[in-house]
């Protein structure tokens, strides 16, 4: 175990924590509840930025470190389209969410086929990913119907937009492969 890895365990750890905040009857819960996410979203960019800079990348931390990310901002979203309660919180998220699962599914399938490079991160997937940081910060720290949660509502939007951006641009590197009539192995 080492430091990215410890740090990518904590957001894991942090993650009941969050729900457990922002439920509880305190008059703070808002800002702690941001608060909690503010801390998990920085050790995501830490862990990677350590793992790099200390040369400790680690088979654990390349597999848990995407794990994390996606549990962390679905859960964030599940706490955040409860409380909202309407079609565009619902929507943005579920788009995001959804994202994550088809993205994730073709990593792995490109992966298995020795492709994974042609499915590689993009900018603009971390574009996207920052968007999704700050709006769930800011949704997350305020009462719905504010003017704050009215804020946070429309980043999440341009973040949903971002989403199905980069899946397209993922889906177009990946399509030669998809379209394929030669059979895989898989």
């Amino acid at each position: 175990m080492n430091i990215p890895n410890l740090l990518t365990s904590l957001r894991i750890l942090l993650i009941p924590v969050l729900v457990v905040i922002y439920y509880l009857p305190l008059e703070g819960r808002f800002y702690l509840s941001a608060g909690v996410f503010a801390i998990a979203a920085i050790t995501d960019w830490l862990d990677g930025f350590l793992a790099r800079k200390l040369n400790q990348a680690t088979p654990f931390g390349a597999f848990f470190d995407p794990v994390a990310d996606k549990v962390m901002v679905s859960v964030a979203l599940v706490l955040l389209v409860a409380a909202y309660d309407n079609i565009l919180m619902t929507l943005a998220s579920a788009v995001i969410v959804g994202r994550e699962i088809v993205i994730s599914a073709l990593r792995e399938w490109m992966a298995e086929m020795g492709k994974r490079a042609s499915v590689a991160v993009s900018f603009i997937g971390k574009i996207k990913t920052t968007m999704q940081m700050i709006a769930i910060f800011i949704l997350l720290g305020n009462q719905p119907a504010t003017m704050w949660a009215n804020i946070g509502e429309g980043v999440l939007v341009v973040a949903a937009l971002l989403t199905l951006w980069s899946m397209y641009i993922y889906l177009k590197a990946a399509w030669p492969e998809l379209k394929s009539q030669t059979p895989n192995k898989v």
